[in-house]
C-alpha cells in the first residue's frame, strides 16, 4: 500500500497460511469438516481478512490476534475481548485484541490470496475505521452470542469495521472455492441485525 494516498485494503489470507503454529491449520481442517458434514455440503477454504489502512500519510494495520503474543501489549491494542467463555477471559491465554498498529506487519501478509483489494480511497472513511476499531464490540470469540447463525471472529471485526465505516460489502467476498466464517456475523451486527 502506498503510505502517501490514503485509504482501505483489505485482504484474504488462507487460515493458517505462514504459521509456525499448526494447530491454528488443524483447528480450522476440523472446524471446517464438522461444518461441511453438518451443513451437507462439500467442505471449502477457510480465510481470515484483514485490513491496511492508510489515513493522514501513516499506514495501520487493523487485525485480532491472540492477547498472549510477544510484544502485544506495545502494537496498538485498542480493545479486547474473550475466547470460548466468557469467564474464560480473565485469563490472558483466553482472550483477543484488536490492534490498529501504527506501520504494523501482517506476519502472513505474502500469503494473501490476490495481494490487497483496495476497497475505499477516501480518507474520511480511513480515518472512521481507525477511530471505530476501540468500539468493536467484544463479543466471545467462537460463539453466536449475536444469534445470527456464525461464530465471533477476526471476520467479524473486518466485516464491522466495513460496514460501520460505510462500505459496501455486498460484492466482497473471499478468494473463489473459499469462506469466511465470521464475517456475516459482523455485517448483521453492524446493520442492527442481531437477536439478543
Amino acid at each position: 500500500m502506498d503510505r502517501t494516498t490514503s485509504g482501505v485494503d483489505l485482504l484474504w489470507i488462507p487460515l493458517g497460511a505462514g504459521s509456525r503454529v499448526p494447530v491454528v491449520r488443524w483447528n480450522g481442517l476440523a472446524y471446517e469438516a464438522i461444518s461441511a458434514w453438518r451443513q451437507r455440503r462439500p467442505r471449502t477454504d477457510l480465510f481470515h481478512a484483514a485490513l491496511e489502512v492508510v489515513a493522514g500519510g501513516v499506514r495501520y494495520v487493523v487485525e485480532m490476534t491472540p492477547a498472549w503474543g510477544p510484544g502485544h501489549s506495545d502494537v496498538g491494542a485498542v480493545t479486547s475481548g474473550p475466547v470460548g467463555l466468557r469467564v474464560l477471559g480473565r485469563s490472558k491465554y483466553f482472550r483477543y485484541e484488536v490492534h490498529c498498529w501504527r506501520d504494523g506487519v501482517i506476519p502472513d501478509r505474502a500469503y494473501a490470496v490476490g495481494g490487497a483489494h483496495r476497497v475505499s480511497e477516501d480518507e474520511r472513511v480511513a480515518a472512521r475505521i481507525l477511530d471505530l476499531a476501540p468500539s468493536f464490540p467484544t463479543c466471545v470469540w467462537g460463539r453466536d452470542e449475536q444469534r445470527v447463525g456464525e461464530m465471533w471472529n477476526s471476520n467479524s471485526l473486518v466485516a464491522w469495521l466495513l460496514v460501520s465505516s460505510g462500505i459496501p460489502v455486498d460484492g466482497l467476498r473471499p478468494p473463489a472455492g473459499g469462506r469466511a466464517p465470521g464475517w456475516a456475523a459482523g455485517v448483521a451486527v453492524s446493520r442492527g441485525r442481531c437477536r439478543p
